[in-house]
């Protein structure tokens, strides 16, 4: 079993990812998040707003509709540009993407006899009305133009001042030709993105192209990352979208290959001035701003934090995620399960932690069986309440990645375990 497998029986195992609408066969390109794997998008969001939001002065938040008026993706150059060449196969009637049919086989391992390409818009249509003709418009294909339309509305009401950044998480849609690779590709996904304004310069521009590029770079090894499985590419001038001026992704080392997972894009000043708007600084001039962008889909960073978390450990799957990161910080249990006073001391212990912290409950099996199980979830401390504890007050605290116990007093437990 090759490791993406793996991920994938775990996932569905241990309640991270399951199939979209399973029971009725599922839907290709959609994913739902099981209780761990919804912990661990949140905690992803949580430390992306602090980083980005709350531990600077110069960044605030947004959280625009899904579904826009249709003007908005007809001048942000959407409806003409975001597009994909489509192939089908005369023979087995499949569709792929014209750049993604290298090595393909057909049927019997024969070559496909592939049509010319044809262009297939990304955008997602939804039609509202109760009265025929309905209005078409679209899911939003990235959550970026929410802040461009909102971009006047955020200067006015917050007062805040060039350089200055508006961060949104939310989800996003497209119908893309060949959803794969477990959650990589997926037609329902969710983005964390921050549009960065600043003058229209080019030494200016530049400057926070390279900032904003080391910034996201530093927060994923940050957070656990291997630095050996990360790097920049640099997009060639024929590959960059529609809006950019200049482009760059942070790639992962993944088992199927360097795959991108966020992008550092220079917009220039294609987005506002699309949508006809500017900004007057405090000495009257006016100006279209330049936009610098990082987009990260927060579902391949939750892909790509379990593939480096995941690790065989001689007979134990340990699975090292941050402890930022993982859906529980500790796990409680007594030492037996079946010895009332170590239950109730447990419960104690777990009632004093649950307040400040991710805490589990395990009573099941035996202790060895929950440590593992509590590996495999990522699960960075495990207490356990032994009969020692009914004397002296102290726990055993393991550690996930080392397996070592140490003996700590119930009295200074959340200080240790902050």
């Amino acid at each position: 079993m090759d490791l993406i497998e793996k991920i994938v029986s775990l996932a569905k195992r241990r309640g991270f990812i399951f199939p979209g609408s399973e029971i009725y066969g599922g839907l290709q390109g959609f994913w739902d998040y099981g209780p761990l794997g919804t912990e661990l998008k949140r905690n992803i969001k949580q430390e992306w707003w602090k980083t980005m939001v709350y531990d600077r002065d110069d960044v605030v938040g947004l959280d625009a509709a899904v579904i826009m008026n249709p003007q908005v993706w007809q001048a942000s150059g959407h409806v003409d540009a975001f597009t994909d060449p489509l192939v089908e196969c005369k023979k087995c009637h499949q569709r792929f993407r014209a750049d993604q049919t290298v090595g393909l086989q057909c049927l019997d391992n024969q070559a496909h006899d592939f049509t010319a390409p044809k262009v297939f818009n990304l955008l997602t249509e939804v039609y509202l009305g109760v009265t025929e003709p309905k209005l078409k418009t679209y899911l939003r294909g990235e959550i970026t133009q929410g802040v461009f339309v909102n971009f006047k509305n955020v200067v006015d009401s917050s007062r805040i001042k060039i350089p200055f950044g508006i961060a949104q998480i939310g989800k996003a849609f497209r119908n893309e030709i060949t959803p794969g690779n477990f959650t990589f590709r997926s037609r329902e996904f969710e983005q964390m993105e921050l549009e960065f304004f600043v003058k229209p310069d080019a030494t200016e521009g530049q400057k926070w192209f390279d900032y904003w590029a080391k910034q996201r770079l530093d927060w994923y090894i940050d957070l656990g990352i291997k630095k050996d499985n990360l790097r920049f590419r640099e997009h060639e001038p024929e590959e960059r979208a529609h809006y950019a001026r200049a482009a760059q992704d942070i790639e992962y080392h993944s088992p199927f290959g360097w795959k991108e997972f966020e992008g550092i894009h220079h917009r220039g000043d294609w987005d506002l001035s699309r949508h006809h708007l500017n900004y007057k600084d405090e000495t009257g001039k006016e100006y279209t701003p330049w936009v610098i962008e990082t987009s990260g889909g927060v579902d391949r960073a939750a892909l790509f934090f379990l593939i480096d978390a995941y690790a065989e450990v001689g007979d134990r799957l340990v699975l090292k995620l941050h402890p930022k990161l993982a859906p529980y910080k500790t796990a409680v249990f007594p030492l037996l399960a079946n010895k009332p006073d170590l239950v109730t001391k447990a419960q104690a212990v777990y009632k004093l932690l649950k307040p400040l912290l991710p805490v589990a409950w395990d009573d099941r099996g035996n202790i060895g069986k929950r440590y593992y199980a509590q590996d495999e979830i990522g699960t960075p401390w495990c207490i356990t309440v032994d009969f020692d504890t009914l004397s002296d007050d102290t726990v055993t605290v393991r550690d996930r990645d080392t397996a070592k116990q140490n003996r700590v007093s119930i009295a200074k437990l959340a200080d240790y375990l902050k």
